[in-house]
C-alpha cells in the first residue's frame, strides 16, 4: 500500500510537504503542490479520510448547494454538478450535490452545524441572494456559479451574457432579420431576482438596440402550453416579428406546435433558438434547434477550483466571465416575406 513517504520520495520533498499539500494544513507551493499531487496520481495514493480529517480538521467535502429547479434536474444542470465533481476529485475532495430545500439558509445551518463540509459551492444565484452573507458571517469558505448584484469581494465564475447577446443577435442580423422575439423564464419557474434571468433579458435588449433590430420581451413562457400560447400572442400584436429565442426547453415544444398549426415550418416562416440549453438537448428537436450552449461545464470546474484555492489560503477573490457558444442548427433561416406573416384562416379566406 502506497505511503505518504512513497509519494515524498517520488516527489523529491519532504513527508511534512507532501501531508500540508494533500490535507491543505498549511499553504504549499503551487509548483510543489503540483508536483506532489502528480507523484500521488502516479503511485496511486488514496489517503485515510478519517486519519486526514481528525489531524487537519478537514472532512475534504464540499457541498453543490443546487436549487432544484421545477421541471427537474435535466442534461444541462447536471453538466454543472458534473464539471464541479470531476475537478473536486482532481484535488482530492468530494463533491456533496444538495438539493435545496423552501429555506436554503435553514440547509446551510443544517450542514455548517454539524462540521458536515469544509467549503460551499453555490448555484442558481439570486442578484439579492442571502446566502453569500449567512456563509460569510459562519467562516464558511465558498465561491459561487453565478453573481449576485455586487459581487465583486466574492469569487464566481458566470455566464458572459453581454458576449453571449452580442453574437446572438449578430448571427440574427446577417441572416436578415430586422425584428426579433426573447420568450424568458415564466414568472412561475424562477425567482424574480434569479441572475440569469435578468441579465439575459437586459443583455438581449442592449445588443438589440445597438444592432438596430426591432425586440419584443413582453412575453414569458415556462411549459409547452405557455409557448404555444405566447407564441401566439406575440404573432397577433407584433406579426413583424421573423425570429424567437427561448429560455425553456418546453416553451420552445409548444412554439413548435404553434408554427404547425398555423402551416408553417422552421426556420422556413420562422428562425428559432434556445437560449443556454446544451446542443445535446436542442438535437432532440425537429428540426435540430440552434443554440446558445452555456459552457456548463468548464462553470462546474471554475467553481470547484476557485474554492479549493480558498481553502487552500487564497483569499484573493477571484472572477470569470465565459460566454456561450453559438452552436448553429436547422433552425436558423432568412427571414420569411412579410406577406407570409398571415395565418392560416387568412390564407384560405
Amino acid at each position: 500500500m502506497t505511503s505518504l513517504r512513497d509519494v515524498a520520495e517520488r516527489a523529491q520533498v519532504a513527508i511534512s510537504t507532501v501531508s500540508a499539500a494533500l490535507n491543505g494544513t498549511r499553504p504549499v507551493a503551487a509548483e510543489t503542490r503540483r508536483r506532489i499531487e502528480r507523484a500521488a496520481a502516479e503511485l496511486g495514493y488514496r489517503p485515510n479520510l478519517l486519519a486526514r480529517g481528525l489531524v487537519s480538521k478537514r472532512t475534504q467535502i464540499l457541498a453543490l448547494l443546487f436549487p432544484a429547479p421545477h421541471s427537474g434536474f435535466g442534461l444541462t444542470e447536471m453538466q454543472f454538478a458534473t464539471g464541479a465533481a470531476e475537478a473536486a476529485a482532481e484535488q482530492g475532495y468530494h463533491l456533496l450535490l444538495s438539493p435545496e430545500n423552501s429555506d436554503p439558509v435553514q440547509e446551510l445551518r443544517h450542514f455548517t452545524g454539524l462540521g458536515l463540509i469544509d467549503g460551499a459551492l453555490l448555484m442558481e444565484v439570486r442578484l439579492d441572494d442571502e446566502r453569500p452573507d449567512f456563509l460569510a458571517q459562519a467562516g464558511i469558505p465558498f465561491s459561487m456559479i453565478g453573481r449576485t448584484r455586487d459581487p465583486e469581494a466574492i469569487s464566481y465564475a458566470d455566464i458572459d451574457f453581454a458576449r453571449t447577446a452580442e453574437e446572438a443577435v449578430a448571427h440574427l442580423a446577417e441572416l436578415g432579420h430586422r425584428s426579433f422575439a426573447f420568450f424568458n423564464h415564466s414568472p412561475g419557474a424562477y425567482s424574480t431576482q434569479y441572475g440569469p434571468t435578468i441579465r439575459t433579458g437586459e443583455e438581449f435588449a442592449a445588443a438589440a438596440g445597438r444592432a438596430g433590430l426591432g425586440y419584443v420581451d413582453a412575453f414569458r413562457a415556462g411549459t409547452a402550453d405557455e409557448g404555444r400560447a405566447a407564441f401566439e400572442r406575440l404573432l397577433d400584436r407584433h406579426p413583424e416579428v421573423t425570429a424567437l429565442a427561448v429560455m425553456s426547453d418546453h416553451a420552445a415544444v409548444g412554439v413548435i406546435a404553434a408554427v404547425a398549426a398555423r402551416g408553417w415550418s422552421i426556420p422556413r416562416d420562422l428562425t428559432l433558438m434556445l437560449v443556454l440549453s446544451s446542443a445535446r438537448v436542442a438535437e432532440m428537436y425537429h428540426p435540430r434547434l440552434t443554440t446558445l450552449e452555456p459552457p456548463s461545464s468548464e462553470l462546474g470546474r471554475l467553481g470547484a477550483r476557485m474554492l479549493i484555492d480558498r481553502l487552500r489560503g487564497d483569499d484573493t477573490p477571484q472572477h470569470h466571465l465565459v460566454p456561450c457558444r453559438l452552436m448553429t442548427g436547422d433552425s436558423s433561416g432568412p427571414p420569411r416575406p412579410l406577406s407570409a406573416s398571415r395565418t392560416t384562416s387568412e390564407k384560405g379566406a
